[in-house]
Protein backbone atom coordinates (compact mmCIF):
# COMPACT_ATOMS: atom_id res chain seq x y z
CA UNK A 1 0.00 0.00 0.00
CA UNK A 2 1.60 3.54 -1.18
CA UNK A 3 1.63 6.32 1.57
CA UNK A 4 -1.01 8.48 0.94
CA UNK A 5 0.23 11.92 -0.62
CA UNK A 6 -0.97 15.55 0.39
CA UNK A 7 -1.81 17.86 -1.54
CA UNK A 8 1.38 19.39 -1.34
CA UNK A 9 3.65 16.28 -2.41
CA UNK A 10 0.75 15.57 -4.84
CA UNK A 11 2.38 18.25 -6.69
CA UNK A 12 6.18 16.99 -6.15
CA UNK A 13 6.91 19.17 -3.35
CA UNK A 14 8.56 18.83 0.15
CA UNK A 15 6.41 20.55 2.87
CA UNK A 16 8.03 23.06 5.04
CA UNK A 17 8.22 23.09 8.73
CA UNK A 18 9.13 25.47 11.13
CA UNK A 19 9.65 24.67 14.52
CA UNK A 20 9.60 27.90 17.00
CA UNK A 21 12.00 27.42 20.36
CA UNK A 22 12.10 30.17 22.76
CA UNK A 23 13.47 30.58 26.17
CA UNK A 24 12.19 28.22 29.17
CA UNK A 25 10.74 25.62 25.91
CA UNK A 26 9.54 22.38 26.83
CA UNK A 27 11.98 20.16 24.92
CA UNK A 28 10.12 17.12 24.27
CA UNK A 29 7.69 19.93 22.84
CA UNK A 30 10.21 20.37 20.17
CA UNK A 31 12.46 17.05 19.45
CA UNK A 32 9.14 14.57 19.50
CA UNK A 33 7.41 16.05 17.03
CA UNK A 34 10.81 16.63 14.97
CA UNK A 35 11.90 12.76 15.49
CA UNK A 36 8.07 11.63 14.29
CA UNK A 37 9.07 14.28 11.11
CA UNK A 38 12.42 13.27 10.36
CA UNK A 39 11.37 9.74 10.91
CA UNK A 40 8.64 9.79 7.95
CA UNK A 41 11.22 11.30 5.72
CA UNK A 42 13.92 7.86 6.78
CA UNK A 43 10.51 5.74 5.90
CA UNK A 44 9.93 7.70 2.54
CA UNK A 45 13.55 7.62 1.24
CA UNK A 46 14.05 4.29 1.97
CA UNK A 47 11.12 3.24 0.20
CA UNK A 48 12.69 5.44 -2.53
CA UNK A 49 10.39 8.12 -1.99
CA UNK A 50 11.21 11.65 -1.97
CA UNK A 51 11.68 13.04 1.77
CA UNK A 52 8.03 14.47 3.68
CA UNK A 53 9.30 17.54 5.13
CA UNK A 54 11.80 20.11 5.15
CA UNK A 55 12.27 21.02 9.00
CA UNK A 56 13.88 24.30 10.69
CA UNK A 57 13.99 25.46 14.00
CA UNK A 58 13.95 28.98 14.57
CA UNK A 59 14.18 30.73 18.17
CA UNK A 60 14.08 33.89 19.52
CA UNK A 61 17.88 33.80 20.55
CA UNK A 62 20.60 31.88 18.45
CA UNK A 63 21.27 29.52 21.54
CA UNK A 64 17.93 28.91 23.29
CA UNK A 65 17.63 27.39 26.78
CA UNK A 66 14.84 24.75 27.81
CA UNK A 67 13.04 24.53 30.66
CA UNK A 68 15.42 21.51 32.00
CA UNK A 69 18.39 23.36 30.79
CA UNK A 70 19.09 21.71 27.39
CA UNK A 71 20.56 24.39 24.89
CA UNK A 72 19.46 24.08 21.31
CA UNK A 73 21.30 25.68 18.28
CA UNK A 74 18.25 27.86 16.14
CA UNK A 75 17.83 29.93 13.55
CA UNK A 76 16.56 33.42 13.38
CA UNK A 77 12.98 33.61 13.26
CA UNK A 78 13.22 35.92 10.55
CA UNK A 79 9.93 37.07 8.61
CA UNK A 80 7.06 35.30 9.75
CA UNK A 81 5.68 32.19 8.25
CA UNK A 82 3.37 32.14 5.16
CA UNK A 83 2.15 28.64 4.12
CA UNK A 84 3.82 25.23 5.52
CA UNK A 85 3.42 23.61 8.77
CA UNK A 86 4.06 25.66 11.84
CA UNK A 87 5.21 24.12 15.10
CA UNK A 88 4.91 26.06 18.54
CA UNK A 89 5.93 24.08 21.90
CA UNK A 90 4.93 25.08 25.34
CA UNK A 91 7.16 25.07 28.04
CA UNK A 92 6.53 26.78 31.81
CA UNK A 93 6.86 29.93 30.89
CA UNK A 94 4.13 29.86 27.71
CA UNK A 95 0.96 30.39 30.04
CA UNK A 96 2.21 33.30 31.08
CA UNK A 97 0.58 36.68 30.03
CA UNK A 98 3.21 39.06 29.66
CA UNK A 99 6.16 36.76 28.78
CA UNK A 100 7.29 36.23 24.84
CA UNK A 101 5.64 39.46 23.94
CA UNK A 102 8.17 39.86 20.58
CA UNK A 103 7.46 36.06 19.85
CA UNK A 104 3.59 36.23 19.66
CA UNK A 105 3.95 39.53 17.51
CA UNK A 106 6.00 37.28 15.27
CA UNK A 107 2.80 34.81 15.67
CA UNK A 108 0.49 37.02 14.87
CA UNK A 109 2.15 38.24 11.38
CA UNK A 110 2.24 34.33 10.42
CA UNK A 111 0.04 32.63 8.04
CA UNK A 112 0.83 28.60 8.02
CA UNK A 113 -1.39 26.08 5.89
CA UNK A 114 -1.01 24.25 9.21
CA UNK A 115 -1.04 25.22 12.70
CA UNK A 116 0.64 22.68 15.26
CA UNK A 117 0.24 23.63 18.82
CA UNK A 118 1.81 21.71 21.55
CA UNK A 119 0.79 21.48 25.22
CA UNK A 120 0.77 25.19 26.31
CA UNK A 121 1.97 26.22 22.96
CA UNK A 122 -2.15 27.38 22.88
CA UNK A 123 -1.68 30.01 25.14
CA UNK A 124 1.31 31.51 22.45
CA UNK A 125 -1.15 30.84 19.74
CA UNK A 126 -4.32 32.10 21.36
CA UNK A 127 -2.31 35.46 22.28
CA UNK A 128 -1.53 35.58 18.79
CA UNK A 129 -4.74 35.16 17.71
CA UNK A 130 -4.27 31.82 15.82
CA UNK A 131 -6.97 29.62 17.20
CA UNK A 132 -10.00 31.94 16.98
CA UNK A 133 -13.28 30.38 16.74
CA UNK A 134 -11.38 26.69 17.23
CA UNK A 135 -11.81 23.57 19.53
CA UNK A 136 -8.03 23.32 20.75
CA UNK A 137 -6.54 20.92 23.60
CA UNK A 138 -3.96 21.77 26.39
CA UNK A 139 -2.33 20.23 28.58
CA UNK A 140 -4.53 19.04 31.75
CA UNK A 141 -3.46 21.40 34.58
CA UNK A 142 -3.48 24.19 32.06
CA UNK A 143 -6.72 23.32 30.28
CA UNK A 144 -8.96 25.20 33.12
CA UNK A 145 -7.04 28.89 32.39
CA UNK A 146 -6.64 28.65 28.52
CA UNK A 147 -10.49 28.82 28.57
CA UNK A 148 -10.91 31.16 31.21
CA UNK A 149 -8.55 33.03 29.65
CA UNK A 150 -9.76 33.05 26.01
CA UNK A 151 -13.33 32.90 25.62
CA UNK A 152 -13.44 32.70 21.58
CA UNK A 153 -11.91 28.87 21.74
CA UNK A 154 -13.41 25.90 22.58
CA UNK A 155 -11.48 23.56 24.75
CA UNK A 156 -11.78 20.49 25.25
CA UNK A 157 -10.25 19.58 28.60
CA UNK A 158 -9.59 15.89 27.69
CA UNK A 159 -8.30 14.97 24.78
CA UNK A 160 -4.99 14.13 23.97
CA UNK A 161 -5.33 16.13 20.67
CA UNK A 162 -7.65 17.87 18.70
CA UNK A 163 -7.81 18.47 14.83
CA UNK A 164 -10.07 21.35 14.13
CA UNK A 165 -9.78 22.41 10.32
CA UNK A 166 -5.79 24.45 9.51
CA UNK A 167 -5.58 23.90 13.60
CA UNK A 168 -3.62 20.43 15.36
CA UNK A 169 -3.26 21.42 19.23
CA UNK A 170 -2.31 18.47 21.65
CA UNK A 171 -2.48 18.04 25.46
CA UNK A 172 0.82 17.83 27.57
CA UNK A 173 4.30 16.87 26.43
CA UNK A 174 3.85 13.10 25.27
CA UNK A 175 0.95 13.65 23.51
CA UNK A 176 2.74 16.17 20.84
CA UNK A 177 4.25 12.67 19.87
CA UNK A 178 0.65 11.28 19.23
CA UNK A 179 -0.32 14.31 17.24
CA UNK A 180 2.65 14.31 15.27
CA UNK A 181 1.60 10.57 14.21
CA UNK A 182 -1.52 12.10 13.50
CA UNK A 183 -0.17 14.22 11.20
CA UNK A 184 2.34 12.12 9.32
CA UNK A 185 -0.99 9.45 9.48
CA UNK A 186 -3.54 12.42 7.59
CA UNK A 187 -0.34 13.02 5.18
CA UNK A 188 0.92 9.82 4.05
CA UNK A 189 -1.59 6.98 5.74
CA UNK A 190 -1.53 4.98 8.90
CA UNK A 191 1.48 2.11 7.54
CA UNK A 192 3.81 4.81 7.81
CA UNK A 193 2.82 6.32 11.08
CA UNK A 194 2.60 2.71 12.40
CA UNK A 195 6.26 2.01 11.19
CA UNK A 196 7.52 5.37 12.65
CA UNK A 197 5.71 4.49 16.34
CA UNK A 198 7.85 0.86 16.27
CA UNK A 199 10.89 2.77 15.58
CA UNK A 200 10.11 4.79 18.44
CA UNK A 201 9.32 1.91 20.66
CA UNK A 202 6.10 3.57 21.34
CA UNK A 203 2.38 2.64 21.75
CA UNK A 204 0.27 3.42 18.14
CA UNK A 205 -1.45 5.38 18.47
CA UNK A 206 -3.41 7.09 21.26
CA UNK A 207 -6.86 8.26 19.74
CA UNK A 208 -7.09 12.15 19.91
CA UNK A 209 -10.22 11.67 21.95
CA UNK A 210 -8.27 9.30 23.99
CA UNK A 211 -8.29 11.20 28.21
CA UNK A 212 -5.05 12.46 28.92
CA UNK A 213 -4.85 10.36 31.64
CA UNK A 214 -5.84 7.16 29.65
CA UNK A 215 -2.55 5.18 29.69
CA UNK A 216 -0.32 3.80 26.77
CA UNK A 217 -0.31 0.46 26.74
CA UNK A 218 2.81 -2.00 25.48
CA UNK A 219 0.02 -4.14 23.98
CA UNK A 220 0.34 -6.01 20.65
CA UNK A 221 -1.16 -3.63 17.39
CA UNK A 222 -2.97 -5.84 15.16
CA UNK A 223 -3.09 -5.67 11.71
CA UNK A 224 -6.08 -6.50 10.68
CA UNK A 225 -8.09 -3.40 10.40
CA UNK A 226 -11.03 -4.92 12.22
CA UNK A 227 -9.06 -5.89 15.23
CA UNK A 228 -7.32 -2.70 14.97
CA UNK A 229 -10.42 -1.13 15.23
CA UNK A 230 -11.78 -2.79 18.13
CA UNK A 231 -8.66 -2.35 19.79
CA UNK A 232 -8.83 1.45 19.01
CA UNK A 233 -12.27 1.30 20.46
CA UNK A 234 -11.44 -0.30 23.47
CA UNK A 235 -8.61 2.48 24.14
CA UNK A 236 -10.65 5.42 23.67
CA UNK A 237 -12.94 4.24 26.04
CA UNK A 238 -11.85 1.40 28.74
CA UNK A 239 -14.32 2.11 30.92
CA UNK A 240 -17.14 0.97 28.61
CA UNK A 241 -18.29 -2.39 28.37
CA UNK A 242 -17.05 -3.91 25.34
CA UNK A 243 -18.99 -6.91 25.90
CA UNK A 244 -17.59 -9.76 23.07
CA UNK A 245 -20.72 -10.43 21.53
CA UNK A 246 -21.46 -6.50 20.62
CA UNK A 247 -18.01 -6.02 19.34
CA UNK A 248 -18.51 -9.27 17.23
CA UNK A 249 -21.99 -8.11 15.93
CA UNK A 250 -20.86 -5.08 15.06
CA UNK A 251 -17.76 -6.52 13.08
CA UNK A 252 -20.63 -8.80 11.51
CA UNK A 253 -18.65 -12.09 12.86
CA UNK A 254 -19.43 -15.14 15.65
CA UNK A 255 -18.24 -14.55 18.74
CA UNK A 256 -15.85 -17.37 18.44
CA UNK A 257 -14.74 -16.32 15.28
CA UNK A 258 -13.82 -13.24 16.32
CA UNK A 259 -12.52 -14.21 19.76
CA UNK A 260 -10.05 -16.65 17.74
CA UNK A 261 -8.67 -13.89 15.22
CA UNK A 262 -8.67 -10.99 18.32
CA UNK A 263 -6.56 -13.59 19.98
CA UNK A 264 -4.88 -14.35 16.83
CA UNK A 265 -3.81 -10.73 16.52
CA UNK A 266 -2.76 -9.62 19.84
CA UNK A 267 -2.11 -12.50 21.58
CA UNK A 268 -4.86 -12.05 24.34
CA UNK A 269 -8.46 -12.30 24.80
CA UNK A 270 -10.47 -9.57 24.47
CA UNK A 271 -11.23 -9.70 28.55
CA UNK A 272 -7.73 -10.05 28.79
CA UNK A 273 -6.67 -6.97 26.38
CA UNK A 274 -9.46 -5.18 28.07
CA UNK A 275 -8.22 -6.00 31.91
CA UNK A 276 -4.29 -4.50 30.61
CA UNK A 277 -5.77 -1.56 29.52
CA UNK A 278 -7.89 -0.32 32.54
CA UNK A 279 -4.83 -1.07 34.91
CA UNK A 280 -2.44 1.05 33.00
CA UNK A 281 -5.32 3.41 32.85
CA UNK A 282 -5.55 3.14 36.61
CA UNK A 283 -1.84 3.29 37.61
CA UNK A 284 -1.54 6.81 35.08
CA UNK A 285 -5.00 8.14 36.80
CA UNK A 286 -3.46 7.46 40.24
CA UNK A 287 0.02 9.23 39.82
CA UNK A 288 -1.43 11.73 37.66
CA UNK A 289 -4.03 13.22 39.69
CA UNK A 290 -5.87 13.24 42.96
CA UNK A 291 -9.18 11.49 42.39
CA UNK A 292 -10.72 9.80 44.92
CA UNK A 293 -10.26 5.86 44.84
CA UNK A 294 -13.80 4.82 43.95
CA UNK A 295 -13.81 7.79 41.32
CA UNK A 296 -10.43 6.35 39.88
CA UNK A 297 -12.14 2.85 39.93
CA UNK A 298 -15.34 3.67 37.23
CA UNK A 299 -13.05 5.81 35.03
CA UNK A 300 -10.91 2.99 34.52
CA UNK A 301 -13.39 0.79 33.81
CA UNK A 302 -13.22 -1.62 37.24
CA UNK A 303 -16.37 -0.51 38.40
CA UNK A 304 -15.80 -0.12 42.03
CA UNK A 305 -13.22 0.52 44.41
CA UNK A 306 -12.82 -3.26 45.68
CA UNK A 307 -12.53 -4.49 41.83
CA UNK A 308 -9.48 -1.84 41.55
CA UNK A 309 -7.56 -3.20 45.04
CA UNK A 310 -8.09 -6.62 43.85
CA UNK A 311 -7.13 -6.33 40.42
CA UNK A 312 -3.45 -4.54 42.14
CA UNK A 313 -2.98 -6.78 44.68
CA UNK A 314 -3.34 -9.78 41.95
CA UNK A 315 -1.24 -8.46 38.91
CA UNK A 316 1.03 -6.06 40.90
CA UNK A 317 1.45 -7.50 44.80
CA UNK A 318 0.35 -3.96 45.94
CA UNK A 319 -2.58 -1.52 46.96
CA UNK A 320 -3.91 1.07 44.74
CA UNK A 321 -3.10 3.57 47.67
CA UNK A 322 0.73 2.54 47.98
CA UNK A 323 1.13 2.44 44.27
CA UNK A 324 0.12 6.43 44.35
CA UNK A 325 2.31 6.97 47.47
CA UNK A 326 5.45 5.74 45.52
CA UNK A 327 4.97 7.25 42.65
CA UNK A 328 2.90 10.06 42.20
CA UNK A 329 3.77 13.26 40.23
CA UNK A 330 2.06 15.51 42.44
Amino acid sequence: MAPRRSPLQTQGMVERVTVVAFGGVQSLDVAGPWEVLTGANRYRTAHGDERAYDLRLVGTEAEVASESGLVMVAGALGEPVSGGTLVVPGGRTAAAGDEHDDLVAWLRGCRPTRLVSICSGAFLCARAGLLSGRRVATHWSLSRELARRFSDLTVDHDALYVHDGPVWTSGGVTSGIDLALAVVAADHGARVAQEIARWLVMFLHRPGQQAQFSGPVWLERATDRRVAAVQRAIDADPAATHRVDDLAAQLAMSPRHFQRLFARETGLTVGRYRTELRLETAKRLLVQSDLALDVVAVRAGFGSAESLRRVFGERLGTTPGAFRARFSTL
